[in-house]
């Protein structure tokens, strides 16, 4: 099916909002995530609604079809597969990584993205930590937990980010927080939720509760 550049920005962003297409969203959620006005999102909603890629019905909001998951997996497969270009081959920093792969992932060759996967050696997750889906759309996950959930005493290792926004991304770096680095929970605060970290058995960290919950780890 051939989709604008447009159409399947909003199916990725659909498919994410929606956790992988399992919930519906409201027409208001959709245009603040595009950074739209609500009349452009719903124009929107209705055109893909029109290609049988969502089920809307008013007042109750839009949902991703079978064939509507399928095109947003296909598309966020493309995105991760750059986002691995862009970060081992040509060594962008992954703050730098989204906004080129936004654009990237528009290209729509079988046969590139196929030489693209065999030349990054078929990876299984993307920089940020985020599991790749495979030829056939499957996504494998990992079994991870919230960095605020792991007990006092324990160690874990970084293995996902759930902001990608390049402010939080820079501030990982500048404390040493990154994708495979060992961190131990050393004390929580109860006032504000607020950690103390040692990064990498070297570096002790404090930590606020908002940052923290965006981190995800495998103990």
């Amino acid at each position: 099916m051939e989709l604008t550049a447009a159409e399947e920005n909003y199916l990725k962003v659909i498919y994410k909002l929606s956790d992988g297409g399992k919930t519906s969203i409201s027409t208001n959620d959709l245009a603040a995530a595009m950074s739209m006005k609500p009349a452009s999102a719903s124009d929107m909603i209705k055109r893909l609604a029109e290609k049988k890629l969502l089920d809307y019905r008013k007042y109750y909001g839009a949902e991703l079809s079978e064939l509507g998951k399928k095109q947003a997996i296909e598309v966020i497969r493309r995105n991760k597969l750059w986002m691995v270009f862009l970060a081992d081959r040509l060594k962008f920093s992954w703050d730098e990584i989204d906004q080129v792969a936004d654009e990237l992932e528009h290209t729509r060759s079988g046969l590139l993205l196929s030489r693209l996967e065999e030349f990054l050696g078929y990876p299984k997750v993307d920089p940020h930590g985020e599991p790749i889906p495979d030829v056939s759309g499957a996504i494998q996950t990992r079994p991870r937990i919230p960095l605020l959930a792991l007990p006092i005493g324990q160690s874990a290792q970084i293995v996902s980010v759930k902001d990608s926004s390049p402010a939080f991304l820079k501030y990982l770096d500048k404390i040493g927080a990154y994708i495979g680095a060992q961190v131990k929970l050393l004390d929580k605060v109860e006032f504000d939720g607020s950690i103390e970290l040692l990064v990498d058995q070297k570096r002790t960290v404090f930590m606020s509760s908002s940052i923290a919950a965006n981190l995800l780890v495998m103990p």
